[in-house]
């Protein structure tokens, strides 16, 4: 859907479009080489931030549902599925931190052992 959204706005059928287009890369949901990538927020996208208050607003799975894309029960329970698994790593993530301060907090470290961690750059 988005493929051809962007296509309609580019000039396809002159070469300089068409090498757009080879350039450009669509996917369904987040393939391989991406799922482990670190994702960031861009504030300036935020729909908070861009759109008035009150202003009307439509998703591009929603869009696709109207118009008979059959996937979009799907994505949402596979989106519920990650949330979930998120929120488990990000709660291990938190005790093995938690679990690291407190054990850095209670190591005796003597004098000789301390200058040769600071010397490797501990």
């Amino acid at each position: 859907m988005f493929w051809r959204t962007v296509r309609g706005m580019i000039p396809h059928k002159t070469p300089r479009g068409a090498a757009a287009m080879e350039r450009l890369k669509t996917f369904e949901g987040v393939p391989p080489p991406y799922d482990h990538k670190k994702r960031m927020v861009v504030p300036q996208a935020l729909r908070v931030l861009r759109l008035k208050p009150g202003r009307k607003y439509c998703t591009v799975g929603r869009l696709g549902h109207e118009f008979g894309w059959k996937y979009r029960d799907v994505v949402a329970r596979l989106e519920e599925r990650r949330k979930v698994k998120g929120a488990a790593y990000y709660e291990r993530k938190k005790a093995m931190r938690k679990m690291l301060v407190d054990s850095k907090k209670s190591a005796n470290i003597d004098e000789n052992t301390q200058k040769q961690l600071t010397d490797y750059g501990y």
